[in-house]
């Protein structure tokens, strides 16, 4: 099994969980982020102050997946989640030694 971590734009979301949907990802987690990279923030002025912005928001997907399935979640993701402008994000895949389904104690790939 593999985790699959996704920092991605928070517009692009909507794209992505349906592209996923149809390569067979049944289930994700989502949550909401800052960081910052090679945007390296920006400045705002709110109310006649100037200020800078260093974490920008971003969006964490975490998707466990079976090991064939992998790398076409990472090219889906990719794809979906492309706008070919600095801060469009990153992916990273690790190994997954074990999972287990709470409610029906599955262990494994049938826990995914």
């Amino acid at each position: 099994m593999k985790l699959i971590i996704a920092a991605i734009k928070p517009f692009k979301l909507e794209d992505v969980r349906e592209a996923l949907t149809t390569v067979g990802v049944t289930g994700m987690m989502v949550s909401e982020i800052k960081g910052f990279g090679a945007q390296s923030g920006h400045t705002e002025i709110y109310r006649g102050a100037e200020y800078a912005v260093n974490f920008l928001p971003k969006i964490k997907l975490e998707i466990v997946v079976n090991d064939d399935l992998a790398s076409e979640v990472v090219e889906t993701i990719s794809k979906a989640a492309h706008t070919g402008k600095i801060g469009d994000g990153k992916i990273f895949t690790l190994d997954v030694s074990d999972a287990m389904r709470v409610r029906t104690g599955e262990t494994g790939a049938d826990a995914v």
